[in-house]
């Protein structure tokens, strides 16, 4: 039996076993296409009966071999690759669902994945319902439907910092006979593992943590395995029943536990094809290397900052999960024991125009779109990545329009605080 190493190992040697003489780093295999000298060997490939490689679209060694670093620091049974966090939400969505049927979503999830689901996927006959996840389950229950096949929501919401309860939310779930899909972006597989609390699916932006260094987009898909589709599968037959672009080829049978993640592979990246390219699986790697070393220096330096502004007569809320007396405190100690992310959230006295002099004064931190690498960032989401969104939907999604979303980096925490305390300062001038 093979055995399984700490997290911290993973992170440094999952996924990647050299062979003698072969080479000690991940190589880039970074070609489209893979050579064969027979000719039925390709055609078994294509047929989905023999495992190899033979376009990069479908299957690239550097991608694969990243992909189950990832599988194994999540506890999944197979994963993929995706060119970007956005990417990967639809894609795990889009694998089970069709025209007609309808999701349930916590609603204080990320802008993106909010108007994904709202506008985009709706233009596609899916239907979503956004739920408050800290309604108690009798009041969510109203939200499933006959027709609805999974259920979704972040394990901390980007960037309301709402703390997902996973086990309520895959009772209600499983109960339906649905699987759970979490996006596990902000708190990493270093602080939670979803899995180990009943979710099915677990999704990433690489872009984020994972990568570390803000220099390759990415995302990921894990599956548990744990999802019993054949029980369900009058609601699944994209994966119970024939597939005729495969042959009549039926994923469940053929694959087992690992049907969903084939499917998504031979199916949707085939005629989608949004993969991650090779170079950015490799950079993704270097990141993932140090990835238990960031995040708990992440979430030192975030704690101290909520802290300092918890404590600031310029503040005139503060929202971190790791502070005692938050909301989300509880459920966070719960989860996430060990820390929750680096992201802080708050509101200055002076509302809108207080926080966009706040952030034009900052001299570490940076005004970027981006969140959660090595580098403070900041941003104001009514401002810039929710902006398609109207005030009730900003409410919904949990965005104030007074909220600042920063992004504590790695850099000395005195440096961190010092500059926001010189931007505060600037910002009453």
């Amino acid at each position: 039996m093979e055995k399984k190493f700490h997290r911290e190992t993973i992170c440094i040697q999952g996924g990647y076993t050299p062979k003698s003489g072969e080479a000690r780093v991940l190589p880039i295999y970074q070609s489209t296409t893979f050579k064969y000298d027979d000719s039925d060997q390709m055609g078994r490939l294509f047929d989905l009966e023999e495992e190899g490689y033979f376009y990069s679209r479908l299957a690239n060694p550097t991608c694969d071999a990243v992909a189950k670093k990832i599988c194994e620091l999540e506890g999944g049974c197979g994963a993929m690759l995706t060119s970007s966090g956005q990417a990967a939400n639809f894609y795990a969505m889009f694998n089970i669902v069709n025209a007609g049927d309808h999701i349930v979503s916590a609603a204080p999830i990320y802008g993106g994945t909010s108007n994904l689901f709202t506008v985009t996927m709706k233009k596609m006959g899916v239907d979503v319902t956004l739920v408050d996840p800290d309604a108690p389950e009798e009041e969510l229950e109203k939200a499933f439907r006959p027709n609805t096949k999974a259920m979704f929501g972040e394990t901390i919401s980007n960037p309301a910092l709402v703390v997902l309860d996973i086990e309520k939310f895959a009772r209600l779930a499983h109960r339906h006979g649905v699987p759970l899909i979490v996006d596990n972006t902000f708190a990493t597989p270093i602080n939670c593992r979803p899995f180990e609390w009943g979710a099915d699916i677990v999704t990433h932006s690489t872009t984020k943590y994972m990568d570390g260094h803000a220099v390759a987009l990415g995302g990921c898909i894990v599956d548990s395995g744990n999802f019993d589709w054949e029980a369900h599968a009058d609601r699944f037959p994209g994966l119970t029943t024939p597939d005729e672009s495969y042959h009549g080829l039926v994923y469940t049978k053929a694959f087992g536990k690992g049907a969903y993640i084939q499917k998504l592979t031979a199916q949707i990246m085939r005629d989608l094809g949004s993969m991650q390219s090779p170079m950015n699986a490799f950079l993704l790697n270097l990141g993932l290397e140090t990835l238990h070393l960031r995040v708990p220096r992440h979430c030192e330096n975030a704690q101290k900052v909520a802290e300092f502004l918890q404590n600031n007569e310029n503040v005139s809320w503060v929202s971190y999960p790791g502070l005692p007396g938050d909301r989300y405190y509880e459920l966070a100690q719960k989860y996430m024991p060990d820390g929750t992310c680096g992201v802080v959230v708050f509101g200055l006295k002076g509302g809108r125009e207080a926080c966009v002099r706040f952030m034009d004064s900052l001299k570490l931190g940076a005004i970027v779109t981006h969140v959660a690498d090595a580098r403070t960032s900041v941003l104001h989401p009514a401002s810039h990545t929710h902006r398609q969104l109207n005030d009730e939907q900003l409410v919904e999604a949990g965005v104030k329009p007074d909220l600042i979303r920063f992004s504590v980096g790695i850099e000395n925490a005195g440096d961190i605080i010092a500059d926001i305390q010189q931007a505060m300062e600037a910002a009453k001038a």
